[in-house]
């Protein structure tokens, strides 16, 4: 079974096409070789697009998507700094924990599990702590919900001077983003999301303000590894000479940058259609089952991982396995504040298509009904 190719449609990682795992074939460079230096500034190119950005400070941190947080963390945050935390999932909660970590006094404003914030809520709690920096996930992979608004949260924080962290791990490509014009101050993404890249590298992008805050530091950053102002002039975004800082994967650039690039020629607004459509079809799908979906509000639902209650009476782990030892698709269960929940079924760059849509649909219910012995009637209700 370990050697079949599973088709990946949990909440990440994604399936990576071959065009991707032919790239990652190809010889290994040192971190730099001027071949090497070139698919850094390639990829640094790439995610300015993918990011709609033109922040110079945008590179690669080697790790997952949790080094983006962290990065983001440790470079804007000093002990005592006052930090808020929006919260409509995992994220959120790990995030503080993270900047406490670091320091912080950290502060949170929750939105009802499987609900958004409303804007009203985030602008009471600016007002109650008054924070130096707001952290929202737009996408919370834990719950399916997508944060709306953010453009009108860039403007509060501009009239806060407070500094802007989006996490776009599991929404970047399947949701508009638009950093610049939103005033995001830091941003960062997956790579094995809707990219459907490698794990293990992660885009970020750190604006002229957030640079500004990191050069007042009256301390060092606290963690060499992700200090953006050295990991900055490995990646050349500073127009100063490279210097060493880590040893780099090139096997993982050669993935990104090819990911990056079928991002690219397909156009952010057509995937990001694709998504949204491709979406829209498993909702009906599901409702057309008789099962619900976790978000109840439509707007807030996000396209590329669709949350959907477990039905009374039904084993989650016992459907999963059922998918996985007869099929070898993945659908996964709930994370944090929905463990046991839900199911969680990712719609991400190459299985964002109506035919793993349908695919998925199918085993799910054939899964439910032999496993529980649940009849899922087209339109009933459990």
């Amino acid at each position: 079974m370990g050697g079949e190719s599973k088709i990946l449609m949990g909440a990440g990682p994604s399936n990576c096409c071959e065009k991707v795992l032919d790239a990652m074939s190809n010889p290994i460079l040192g971190h730099l070789h001027p071949e090497n230096l070139m698919i850094m500034d390639e990829i640094k190119e790439g995610i300015k697009y993918l990011f709609q950005t033109q922040n110079p400070a945008t590179m690669c941190i080697s790790g997952s998507g949790h080094a983006g947080m962290e990065a983001a963390m440790c470079n804007l945050l000093e002990d005592g700094d006052v930090v808020l935390m929006g919260v409509t999932g995992l994220w959120g909660n790990r995030a503080g924990d993270i900047a406490q970590r670091y320091g912080a006094d950290v502060h949170y404003v929750r939105a009802r599990c499987g609900y958004a914030l409303s804007f009203e809520d985030i602008r009471e709690a600016f007002q109650t702590y008054n924070p130096k920096v707001f952290f929202i996930a737009q996408g919370d992979s834990s719950t399916g919900v997508l944060q709306s608004f953010i453009s009108d949260i860039g403007d509060l924080c501009r009239r806060f001077n407070c500094l802007l962290v989006v996490d776009i791990v599991a929404s970047l490509g399947s949701a508009e983003f638009l950093m610049d014009e939103w005033k995001v101050d830091v941003a960062y993404t997956g790579s094995q999301k809707v990219l459907c890249g490698p794990a293990g590298i992660t885009p970020i992008s750190f604006n002229q303000r957030a640079l500004n805050k990191i050069k007042a530091r009256q301390s060092k950053v606290k963690s060499y590894y992700f200090d953006i102002t050295l990991l900055g002039q490995f990646w050349g975004c500073f127009g100063t000479s490279r210097i060493y800082h880590h040893t780099v994967s090139s096997t993982l650039l050669y993935g990104l940058r090819e990911a990056i690039a079928i991002v690219c020629q397909q156009g952010l607004k057509n995937m990001i259609r694709r998504h949204i459509e491709c979406s829209y079809r498993l909702q009906k799908g599901i409702e057309n089952m008789g099962m619900e979906m976790f978000v109840p509000e439509p707007n807030h639902r996000m396209s590329s991982i669709n949350v959907i209650k477990i039905p009374n009476g039904v084993d989650w782990r016992k459907v999963s396995q059922y998918a996985m030892n007869k099929y070898f698709l993945e659908i996964a269960g709930g994370l944090g504040p929905t463990v046991d929940q839900v199911f969680r079924i990712g719609l991400l760059g190459e299985n964002a298509t109506e035919e793993k849509v349908d695919l998925v649909l199918t085993i799910l219910r054939e899964a439910i009904q032999n496993t529980s012995g649940i009849t899922l009637n087209e339109r009933s209700k459990i």
